[in-house]
């Protein structure tokens, strides 16, 4: 990673990091934030339900859905409560790590991950959320491993 992309990606967590100690803390307890991740996985559920043409499978902690219209998820594909919705590409495990990551996100924010996660910007080099789950397992960035 460049030195001037490191800055931005430093900025961007401590921006995220401001952010959080502004969220009243009963919102990030347990039942609240265990309460939004259920919603958010069984929104994904509906939704993969609803669109899912090819295998739903279980890996890497994450309901995987494939086949999926482009147009039903963004990017490569998206993490919704403990569900990965995706299209006909098969994920590699790089890309489950870092959907794991968002899934584990999920979990601490509960109702509030959507909205902080549009907060932080379509931007993905600058998005603390995908800076946290990896730039590059989230194929942002070329990895720098041989």
């Amino acid at each position: 990673m460049s030195d001037d992309l490191h800055r931005d990606a430093e900025r961007a967590l401590e921006r995220g990091r401001r952010l959080d100690r502004r969220i009243p803390s009963v919102l990030l307890r347990p039942p609240i934030s265990t309460l939004g991740y259920w919603w958010g996985t069984a929104v994904g559920w509906v939704w993969g339900g609803l669109w899912s043409t090819g295998p739903v499978e279980r890996r890497g902690g994450l309901w995987v859905f494939r086949g999926l219209p482009r147009w039903a998820f963004g990017r490569g594909g998206v993490c919704v409560g403990g569900c990965y919705l995706t299209g006909d590409v098969d994920p590699s495990d790089a890309v489950l790590r870092h959907e794991a990551v968002h899934r584990r996100q999920w979990r601490r924010y509960g109702f509030l991950m959507p909205v902080l996660y549009l907060l932080a910007g379509r931007d993905a080099l600058r998005n603390r959320f995908e800076i946290e789950a990896g730039l590059e397992d989230g194929g942002y960035l070329r990895s720098a491993r041989r």
